[in-house]
């Protein structure tokens, strides 16, 4: 192990450069640093790599203090794997990808479990860098779209992290995954900076980034085009900013769906800022399913968002019902009250552009309108309101059809 005292970043830097063939040096005497190459792995895309990966996180978790692995350029094929942090000696272990992280050719490696790459009871963990995690899900949509869809596999999400605290994902992208791109489940304080996501618009499933049961989390100055949501929202979301994304095509940003269960843990305090949505089906949208349900939302501002020939650019769904099974005649018992749609502008591709179509039980309150101007070709949009009370100030195009507080 090499020791570097009292040196620039800059000399840092390059020492690092020249020692990264080393198994281990350590960088200006503060950060453990572990090369993947060096455990055994080859960068051809042609041979399991988990072994190595495996063995750098080994020796990067049991090294106390700020560690770093990195994955040089080149192809590196990585079967289903999990790196658990239940034991770690270090809160601060950085993955710096330059590499393209390869599934296997046959979807059914991945797809008979949940998970690609997992993280789980991690603390301090960023994954960098200008890599790509290539989740080659093609094969797997064709399967689903075929004769005999319902026998494939559901598929695996591509990067989860999971009942972890203090997270970044900065700069990486995701390719073509399976089904979920990233998985935020169940964690606190995470940070995803600058990544893209790309799947082509007809992929099924494959949301970009899905976030669960978690507190304080920011999404920023991110690319998503995909197949479904961008950004999809669940059950237990609580402190959600998300600034300077763009979207589509996919499904918009979307929260839920909800009332999936009796017992929901609700979502508050989103704040969806800056952002354009462009040849998607959805802009921003909160659904439930139509069945009774304790959960809730609340605190929800969608602000200085641009549409771009978006279906729905608008939309609350409390009637979400698909295939007509175990909710037709039922009310959502989900409570949405305090959303805020601000300065919201662009084009609408269907006549309806704002659509708020909520539970007789449980209707949506506090629902603020203000500078709405959406546009549906030459002729007017129109909205449509169900159970919706709430305000409206300055211009707001289509016309709100609210029932006023």
């Amino acid at each position: 192990m090499t020791k570097l005292k009292n040196c620039t970043f800059a000399i840092c830097y390059f020492l690092y450069m020249v020692l990264i063939n080393l198994p281990s040096l350590s960088l200006c005497a503060t950060t453990t640093v572990y090369n993947v190459l060096n455990f055994g792995a080859k960068p051809t895309g042609l041979i399991d790599t988990n072994k190595a990966f495996v063995s750098a996180w080994e020796a990067a978790c049991n090294t106390e203090g700020s560690t770093m692995i990195v994955v040089p350029k080149g192809r590196y094929l990585l079967n289903p794997i999990n790196f658990d942090g239940s034991d770690c000696k270090s809160n601060d272990i950085t993955f710096d990808i330059d590499g393209t992280i390869v599934a296997p050719l046959d979807y059914r490696v991945l797809g008979a479990g949940d998970r690609w790459v997992g993280f789980e009871r991690v603390s301090g963990v960023t994954i960098t860098g200008r890599g790509t995690f290539d989740g080659k899900g093609t094969s797997l949509w064709d399967c689903k779209k075929g004769k005999n869809g319902d026998k494939c596999p559901i598929g695996a999400t591509t990067l989860t992290f999971t009942s972890s605290n203090n997270i970044v994902i900065k700069g990486i992208s995701s390719l073509n995954g399976q089904l979920y791109h990233i998985v935020i489940n169940r964690c606190k304080n995470v940070l995803i900076e600058a990544v893209k996501i790309r799947a082509p618009g007809n992929s099924p499933n494959t949301d970009g980034i899905h976030v669960q049961f978690t507190t304080d989390a920011t999404i920023t100055n991110s690319i998503v085009k995909t197949g479904d949501d961008c950004v999809s929202i669940g059950p237990g979301t609580k402190n959600l900013w998300i600034e300077r994304l763009a979207c589509g095509p996919s499904h918009g940003i979307s929260i839920g769906s909800l009332a999936k269960d009796m017992d929901e843990e609700g979502v508050q305090n989103v704040t969806v800022k800056t952002a354009v949505i462009a040849y998607s089906t959805t802009g921003v949208r909160i659904k439930s399913w139509g069945r009774p349900s304790n959960g809730f939302v609340q605190g929800i501002v969608f602000q200085d968002i641009l549409m771009r020939y978006v279906w729905n650019p608008i939309i609350i769904d409390q009637n979400y019902c698909p295939h007509m099974k175990n909710c037709p005649g039922q009310e959502s018992g989900v409570q949405i009250s305090d959303v805020k749609y601000q300065n919201i502008r662009g084009t609408s591709l269907s006549e309806v552009a704002v659509t708020f179509d909520c539970s007789a039980t449980n209707p949506c309150k506090g629902i603020q309108l203000q500078n709405i101007n959406l546009k549906y070709g030459n002729q007017k949009a129109q909205s449509y309101c169900n159970n919706a009370v709430g305000e409206i100030s300055g211009l707001v195009q289509p016309k709100s059809c609210l029932n006023l507080t």
